[in-house]
């Protein structure tokens, strides 16, 4: 083999390296926070982007999966810690509450009814206009785990999955936008 194309294979295989993977119009979003306006921020971005056109997966975790806890479901067998993380945390979406302003609640009802006033989505309105889209939720393991949430007390959504942070990586890793809320 020649100086030449020794020099420039060495050259080509150093690019190939260099190369990210294949990137997907996708947003992959981390929802870490359970405060109302946050999720509400999540989903309208969320809904948007699905909208537009792109792959959405958004990985809920941490204080985040306390809004996908379905009120109605209990869970048997739970120990001390996760009984009083469920007594502490949101019991669903509809029992968040504001991350500024709160007022003792009275900010968040105020909200509430300013978004119902201006014809704007609730948060319920939200996860079902995301579930049409096909936005998929992924749900931490380790967060569910470490709160004593079971897979029996979340919300019915079509594209949901229980999943280890591995599996966001990779979805993020091969889309184009990340955000972190």
């Amino acid at each position: 083999m020649s100086a030449d194309l020794a020099i420039q294979l060495s050259e080509l295989k150093q690019k190939v390296e260099q190369m990210e993977p294949g990137k997907q119009n996708k947003l992959a979003m981390v929802v870490f926070s359970g405060d109302l306006d946050k999720l509400l921020a999540a989903m309208i971005i969320a809904t948007g982007a699905a909208a537009m056109g792109m792959k959405v997966v958004q990985f809920f975790t941490f204080w985040g999966t306390a809004a996908l806890r379905n009120p109605g479901a209990e869970a048997n067998g739970k120990d001390f810690m996760s009984k009083m993380f469920g007594w502490m945390l949101p019991n669903g979406r509809n029992k968040v509450k504001l991350s500024k302003m709160n007022m003792g609640g009275m900010g968040t009802v105020m909200m509430k009814n300013l978004m119902k006033k201006k014809n704007a989505p609730s948060l319920d309105q939200l996860f079902d206009i995301a579930a049409q889209l096909g936005v998929e939720i992924k749900i931490c393991e380790m967060s569910m785990d470490l709160m004593g949430f079971k897979h029996e007390e979340m919300i019915d959504y079509p594209n949901l999955e229980y999943v280890g942070v591995a599996t966001f990586l990779a979805h993020a890793r091969e889309s184009t936008n990340q955000l972190f809320i």
